[in-house]
């Protein structure tokens, strides 16, 4: 929808390295169709600011929807990324409209770059009467990436003395077995035929089990509280109603951490 302003910006090495090029694909991992550019981050805030102070910025957003609504073809990772960040740069919008446009944004998140990029900057979320309400909505879902944006979201905006006990219970109310996602984890790759067979029905492919995005994201998140909350964190891990595997991620992103590496994770 706005290749013009993008494809001037695409790093040259993306476009002339074919190693790196694959590289870059690889770490980010979209969904068959979802077609990605080779922009840097900074570069895609640049555009996203440039647009958000226009005064045609509102209906840039609803185009955006309205593209997205034609599948994964019609706006590539980098759009999609611009699209989330353009509704925390905009100007002038009252808040509620804002949550409005927010809340027809998320349910379109199919990677985890758009969730870990966009949710940092929804700051102003937190300043709503009935933020953590709606949030707990996402936790409910059966969307992969609307579970992992609830998840980053408390990461980033509510992990407090006050919110920690809240963020925990959420999780142990997580029952993954019910969670949708649209990529296949390696058993389930072998039960649907492999892995060429799962990109062609539109599928894609992780290195952990179904959902691994949402169960990473609440690694991620438990490996943050421990640095801040450690004593707290490893109190509610001794009880912690929590899949195995999801432990197993959340002590290696612990030990990958410079603040946690030296922290017992239990």
């Amino acid at each position: 929808m706005i290749e013009n302003l993008l494809e001037p910006l695409v790093s040259e090495r993306f476009r002339n390295d074919e190693k790196y090029r694959l590289g870059h694909v690889r770490i980010l991992n979209p969904l068959p169709g979802r077609a990605v550019m080779g922009l840097h981050i900074p570069d895609m805030k640049k555009v996203a600011r440039t647009l958000a102070v226009r005064e045609d910025a509102v209906r840039i957003i609803t185009d955006f929807e309205k593209e997205s609504g034609k599948g994964r073809e019609a706006l590539a990772h980098e759009e999609q990324m611009v699209w989330g960040m353009m509704i925390n740069f905009v100007k002038g919008v009252p808040a509620e409209e804002k949550l409005e446009m927010l809340e027809k944004f998320v349910p379109q998140i199919d990677g985890w770059g758009v969730c870990d990029s966009v949710s940092p900057g929804v700051r102003w979320f937190r300043k709503m009467d009935r933020a953590w309400d709606i949030l707990c909505r996402y936790f409910a879902s059966d969307s992969e990436f609307e579970v992992r944006f609830a998840t980053v979201m408390s990461m980033c905006h509510f992990m407090d003395e006050r919110f920690l006990p809240r963020i925990f219970y959420q999780f142990d109310a997580l029952d993954f077995s019910r969670i949708h996602s649209d990529y296949l984890g390696p058993s389930e790759v072998r039960a649907a035929g492999g892995t060429e067979r799962v990109l062609a029905s539109g599928r894609g492919v992780t290195i952990g089990e179904s959902p691994y995005y949402a169960r990473m994201g609440v690694a991620w998140c438990l490996a943050t509280a421990l640095a801040k909350f450690p004593d707290e964190t490893r109190g509610y891990l001794r009880h912690a109603r929590l899949p195995e595997d999801v432990l197993k991620l959340y002590v290696r992103k612990a030990r990958e951490s410079f603040r946690t590496r030296d922290i017992s994770p239990f």
